[in-house]
């Protein structure tokens, strides 16, 4: 069985967050913290190596880990962060989680873990009525795949999903583990669900 310590876990906050005014979603605080150290706390214990991917303010983002950028300039969302992720881990299996989902659920590697084969190329996380390919762990030996995948100009992941061995990680009895906060609206709901 894989084991968390085989595993690597990038955060993806390198989108434009377009629908939260254009601000960095991943340093706007909620309860007084950016939403990225919200992340964080819940993946520290789970995972020796966390890594983030963002486009900008990476000199902020470094006070939270090792940070790099897309290699694709055109910003191809949430795929860019993925390819990029799976170019500077340094484990095979490489997981991913939004800068903006402060509920990560406290057993997410070893879920992900516990699904994992030897002939598993991409494991995703399915709350039990959608996928939610942005909580979702490669194996390395996508890479090529992805990289053409991109360089061809494709961005639908379902995709890449039937080129690869892909499987489904069952979440369904915790989907609050995939709350997001995307526009100030749900930031401000969220505050006072929490406080």
């Amino acid at each position: 069985m894989l084991h968390p310590t085989q595993t690597s876990w990038v955060i993806l906050a390198g989108g434009q967050a377009s629908r939260m005014g254009g601000k960095d979603k991943g340093l706007i605080e909620l309860n007084n913290k950016p939403l990225i150290q919200h992340v964080i706390e819940r993946l520290s214990p789970q995972t020796p190596s966390i890594l983030i991917n963002a486009n900008r303010n990476q000199s902020e983002y470094q006070h939270f880990g090792p940070v790099f950028s897309d290699h694709f300039s055109d910003y191809p969302g949430p795929m860019g962060g993925i390819h990029a992720g799976l170019v500077h881990a340094e484990t095979d299996w490489v997981g991913f989680v939004p800068c903006d989902s402060p509920q990560i659920n406290h057993d997410l590697v070893a879920r992900f873990c516990a699904y994992a084969t030897a002939e598993s190329d991409i494991l995703v996380a399915h709350d039990g009525d959608h996928q939610q390919p942005v909580f979702t762990l490669y194996h390395k030996r996508v890479l090529p795949k992805l990289t053409a995948f991109l360089e061809r100009g494709d961005r639908k992941i379902i995709l890449l999903y039937k080129e690869c061995n892909t499987s489904y990680v069952d979440f369904s009895d915790s989907p609050n583990c995939f709350v997001n906060l995307n526009t100030p609206q749900e930031l401000a709901q969220f505050g006072t669900l929490e406080s």
